[in-house]
């Protein structure tokens, strides 16, 4: 066989094979209709390879692990999240490696590590082919950097697009299409800061339309403030066809979630991608795009909630016992005014579930560094990020599995086992908090739903989700980023908020201490009548009755024209605050941000404060 038809007979081989463990492992298939386009793409970049390769068997070898990712790669993502593998996570790709152990980190790490070493290795420029390939790489690149749009609108105009749907586009236009399609409108559509006209503009439109300050407010009164993000806290009681043995969740926090009236957090997020709910949460703006904030969207300093508190005299501390580096949260800490991040280093691993330190053990751990600041009644932003719950949902062996179900999907009843470990652990700290600070503001809620199974498998099976995200209900996307959160405004107790979108929050808190200073906050104060929830490629409008209206694209009802266009103002200011020249910064707030501190050096303030 002529070496030449190589390239065409492994695309043959491999599509098929990929194509086969796509479909009947994953449940993922490219639709007939989009396999001869996609094919003939991926051809091309085998003869590309090809002509930049000096020994065959190490060409076929680049040629499936490439084609592995493309294929195999979508479908695993796809039934982990719902969608296909997008530009930005390429960012998120070295945290994932952070947190992977064993054979899943081998399984990730590997193919991309032979991939970059065969092509250095392989690589040659010895025949004609070699020139015209690397000449076809140039044009693209130039293209791809300079005229994205072209690619991206091209695409859309031949083959379609969903701006919500990612999968509905993975299926329709294939693997390597729609790569090169989400690629280029990536460079496309890349946030850029906007100018000075531009930004006030949007600026003035979200003031005006804010509710008022009112003249006789009551003067600020620092109270401590503790935020605690849940790993993947739900309720596994929404399951009905689970049918647990016994009810996962601790009785005594069912008790105070009732007395707030089962309210729950509107998440920007589903099963991952924690740092994102961490922005909203201490930002106040909401995630708008498929992207990690922390990663590249959060480049200022910025007078978020611990900056705010940080210049009133707070001590602003981060707690979370991972490496520091994950989702660089070193840096978007810093820019956003912790003073302290204690991370995985700074805590005793005494505890643990697998690789994850305890619920009981960091609770204990926090409350003992931070005793000195409650004693000394130093005002505090102590803000804490669990670590347990992470799926797989491993247990230790002094925490026995105690929930049962006849459930198919293992993820239902291990998951329920986490939980039942979880709420009891948190409620235990919540008393000992409430205990030693009765007149603290305390916060607790899920960061998201948790991953229970492929294809939304766990949700599936007892009815509340489909299988596949083009096909949720206007409830459906509502209930796949609806966690529980309880907010106690100290002796007051538990507020009645209902579902909150998750960025309103901070003003919620600021509003409970009688912050009456312009804040960034301001600017994402909700629409009259309606809360807004935003996600990638579309948001749903959430209104005083409970009913959601979806504003997925054009032709938009009356509300999503209202809330589309504020939607539009509020991305123009916080590209402005967060990766622009911050004109719509609130001048009050001095430039300069709270210094950042070790945690040694945190330790030494606290004895500081205790000798005092």
């Amino acid at each position: 066989m002529p070496s030449k038809l190589l390239p065409l007979l492994s695309t043959t081989l491999l599509y098929a094979l990929y194509y086969l463990i796509s479909t009947l492992k994953f449940d993922v298939q490219i639709l007939p209709v989009a396999v001869p386009y996609d094919f003939l793409l991926q051809l091309g970049i085998a003869y590309i390879l090809f002509a930049f390769s000096k020994r065959l068997w190490i060409f076929l070898v680049i040629h499936a692990l490439v084609m592995g990712i493309l294929y195999v790669g979508n479908a695993v993502k796809i039934s982990f999240f719902g969608g296909p593998i997008m530009p930005d996570d390429v960012y998120a790709l070295r945290s994932l490696l952070l947190i992977l152990e064993g054979w899943r980190f081998f399984a990730a790490a590997i193919p991309i590590a032979a991939i970059a070493s065969l092509v250095l290795f392989n690589f040659t420029m010895r025949h004609w082919s070699s020139y015209l390939a690397s000449m076809v790489v140039m044009l693209f690149g130039l293209i791809l950097t300079y005229k994205p749009a072209a690619i991206a609108d091209s695409i859309d105009q031949h083959f379609g697009n969903s701006v919500w749907d990612q999968r509905s586009n993975y299926v329709w236009h294939g693997a390597t299409l729609y790569s090169l399609q989400e690629g280029a409108r990536y460079f496309a559509l890349a946030d850029v800061p906007p100018d000075s006209d531009m930004v006030q503009e949007a600026a003035e439109k979200l003031l005006s339309a804010a509710p008022k300050k009112a003249v006789d407010a009551k003067p600020f009164t620092p109270r401590n403030v503790h935020i605690v993000l849940l790993e993947s806290f739900w309720d596994p009681n929404e399951l009905k066809k689970a049918r647990y043995k016994q009810n996962p969740l601790s009785p005594d926090f069912r008790k105070l979630w009732k007395s707030a009236d089962y309210s729950h957090a509107l998440t920007p997020v589903f099963g991952g991608f924690t740092a994102n709910s961490e922005f909203e949460v201490l930002c106040g703006f909401p995630i708008v795009k498929h992207n990690v904030k922390f990663e590249r969207q959060l480049l200022n300093n910025v007078p978020c909630l611990p900056h705010i508190l940080a210049e009133k005299g707070y001590r602003t501390i981060s707690s979370h016992p991972n490496v520091p580096v994950f989702w660089n949260r070193v840096n978007a800490y810093e820019r956003m005014g912790f003073q302290t991040y204690w991370s995985l280093q700074d805590f005793v691993l005494d505890d643990m579930n697998r690789e994850f330190l305890s619920d009981a053990s960091l609770y204990r751990q926090v409350l003992e560094k931070i005793s000195g600041s409650l004693d000394a009644k130093q005002p505090m932003l102590d803000y804490i990020v669990t670590y347990f719950g992470h799926w797989n949902y491993p247990l230790s062996e002094s925490r026995p599995n105690k929930v049962t179900s006849p459930s198919n999907v293992e993820e239902v009843p291990a998951y329920a086992n986490t939980m039942y470990y979880k709420s009891r652990e948190l409620m235990a700290f919540l008393d000992q908090m409430r205990q030693r600070d009765p007149d603290g503001i305390i916060v607790v809620f899920g960061d998201h739903l948790p991953f229970l199974g492929e294809n939304f498998a766990g949700y599936v099976e007892s009815g509340v989700l489909t299988a596949n995200r083009s096909e949720f209900t206007p409830d459906m996307f509502k209930f796949h980023v609806r966690t529980p959160m309880i907010i106690i405004d100290g002796q007051r107790g538990p507020l009645k908020i209902g579902s909150l979108p998750l960025y309103q929050v901070p003003k919620l808190i600021l509003d409970l201490l009688n912050f009456n200073e312009p804040t960034i906050m301001d600017y994402t104060a909700p629409l009259t009548g309606m809360r807004v929830r935003p996600l990638p490629g579309l948001h749903f409008n959430l209104f005083g009755d409970g009913k959601v209206d979806m504003c997925k694209e054009p032709p938009y009802s009356e509300a999503c024209q209202v809330s589309s266009r504020w939607l539009e103002n509020v991305t123009a200011v916080s590209n402005d605050l967060f990766i622009g020249q911050q004109f719509t910064r609130p001048k009050y707030i001095p430039q300069k941000p709270p210094e950042f501190v070790t945690a040694k050096m945190a330790a030494s303030q606290t004895m500081v404060n205790v000798s005092n």
